[in-house]
Parts: C-alpha cells; structure tokens; sequence
C-alpha cells in the first residue's frame, strides 16, 4: 500500500459521506415532518426535543466526517 491508494482511499471516503450529509440535509429540509411522525411513533418526544437530537446527530457526524476524512486526506495530498 502506498501513499497515492490511501491518499484515494480518503478523497473517495471525503465524498461518499460528504454526499450523505448533503442527501441528509436534503431529507431534513423537505421531509421533516414526516421524519417526526414516523420517529415520534416509537420514541414519543416534543418536536423541540427531536429537533435538538436531530441537529445534534448532524452536527456530531460533520464533525466525524471533517476529523476523520478530510483532514487525513489533506494532509495526504500536501505531503504525496
């Protein structure tokens, strides 16, 4: 293995979840009611208390996705 298939490994890892914080995003912009009602079925909680958890989840994976994938391969692309 070496520095050019890992330095691909996290480029293609960078845009897989990066497109799926964006299709999340999008899910959360356009669906959420229907995310509320069907969550609020099996876990009974205000919308208040949804939307903190919901944003928090989102917040926490970008934050996830920004240490664990993108600066590794930034780092990689500026030393490769």
């Amino acid at each position: 293995m070496n520095i050019e298939i890992i330095t691909k490994f996290f480029m293609w890892c960078t845009i897989i979840n990066v497109g799926l914080l964006v299709f999340l995003f999008l899910i959360v912009i356009f669906a959420s009611d229907f995310i509320y009602r069907m969550h609020s079925r099996w876990f009974p909680m205000p919308r208040e208390k949804f939307n903190v958890v919901l944003y928090s989840f989102i917040g926490a994976y970008k934050i996830l996705v920004y240490v664990f994938n993108l600066v590794p391969w930034i780092a990689l692309a500026i030393i490769g």
